[in-house]
């Protein structure tokens, strides 16, 4: 994955709506390292300048001796060679790719102290120049072990990640019934105003699919997530299964090719939910707004994937019982079908007697909605 998170959600959005008039489209290529420069500043200052294809995300850190540029989703570019002025502190340049992650490291003849945010700036494209991180520094006290500062424009304020909470069925559906007559879109719908609350206070900026008993197409909860610029998208369910033994949460990512037998069943009866509304049934297999680029689609399941294993670490530590099976599934999921990250969380089963009645409590709906935003706290948004 060699495009950041916010960069790949714009371009993701703007390629959906070029796909409706052209049959094919070039989208945006992965963030790529240009050129490595150092230079000197007035004060005798050393200016380590790294330039890049697109909007970087960084972190510094100060190893001895040295100096950490980490770039998120960047790839590396051995084609190009550190252009080193003589007189700074930089002696060498070099840069690791480690996954997902460009780490240029710029050995110094003598160590300095963290550098402020007044030394760092993020310079916009101008004329032949790419964006530019351009670092200013001079000799001082060694930052103690490795120090990160992490950082995504020093010019910029750090954008307040945006989550779309969807609560499953509504209206004239349903959702899956329990012996006891709960319905799915009720319970679903408690925990998705309890999680939207708690969010808010947690900092978050959040928006519901619904708030209301009402039925909303799948595909329009998809484009609310768009609408909305949503960093995560998280659509809330409750299950039922043949066994009424079955019984524990379980959390799905959209895939083409389902994990198991049992996913691939649960985003058929999922995504049959809109044959409610038979005018306005979409074939999503031939849905152009997840015809998305191979690359886009690769990104977008590891970004899910990522928050899924967090929320099931989360719902595992506060001692949720999770289902049987993979700790992550994944079908081709209607409602997921938008570009932003995102997961289906079954938080239980209505189908088990004990489990419908636990999940009718308000303090079992709390503890789901603690670990939930455990989760997305946990998350690791580049916005």
């Amino acid at each position: 994955m060699n495009i950041s998170r916010r960069v790949f959600l714009q371009t993701a959005m703007v390629g959906s709506v070029i796909i409706g008039f052209l049959p094919r489209v070039a989208f945006a290529a992965p963030n790529k390292l240009r050129a490595l420069r150092t230079g000197l500043q007035p004060g005798n200052k050393t200016r380590l300048v790294i330039e890049t294809s697109g909007k970087p995300t960084y972190s510094l850190s100060y190893p001895d001796g040295k100096l950490v540029i980490t770039l998120s989703n960047t790839g590396a570019n051995t084609s190009i060679t550190p252009s080193l002025a003589s007189g700074t502190l930089v002696k060498s340049v070099t840069q690791t790719q480690s996954g997902d992650k460009l780490l240029v490291t710029a050995t110094l003849n003598k160590s300095i102290a963290e550098i402020p945010k007044s030394g760092i700036m993020l310079l916009e494209p101008n004329g032949d120049n790419d964006y530019r991180l351009a670092l200013d520094f001079s000799a001082g006290n060694s930052a103690t072990t490795t120090t990160t500062t992490t950082t995504t424009a020093a010019t910029t304020p750090k954008r307040t990640p945006v989550i779309v909470i969807d609560a499953g069925h509504g209206g004239k559906d349903p959702g899956c019934i329990g012996a006891g007559g709960t319905k799915e879109k009720t319970v679903v719908l408690n925990v998705a105003k309890k999680l939207k609350t708690k969010l808010d206070v947690a900092g978050f900026k959040t928006y519901m699919t619904r708030s209301t008993d009402t039925f909303i197409e799948l595909a329009k909860r998809a484009e609310l997530s768009e609408k909305h610029n949503a960093d995560l998208f998280l659509s809330l369910h409750a299950n039922a299964n043949p066994s009424k033994s079955m019984k524990g949460f379980s959390i799905y990512t959209l895939s083409e090719k389902a994990s198991d037998e049992e996913a691939r069943k649960l985003a058929e009866d999922e995504n049959a939910v809109d044959r409610i509304y038979v005018e306005g049934f979409k074939d999503f297999e031939k849905d152009i707004r997840f015809a998305l680029s191979a690359l886009q689609q690769q990104a977008l399941a590891q970004m899910s994937v990522e928050y899924a294993r967090k929320c099931g670490r989360a719902m595992r530590n506060a001692n949720i019982t999770q289902q049987a099976g993979d700790r992550v599934r994944s079908a081709s999921f209607a409602v997921l079908r938008g570009a932003v990250p995102g997961a289906l969380l079954e938080i239980g089963h209505l189908s088990n007697k004990a489990e419908e009645k636990l999940l009718n409590t308000a303090s079992h709906q709390d503890k789901l909605v603690a670990a939930i935003v455990k989760s997305i706290q946990n998350y690791e948004f580049e916005v």
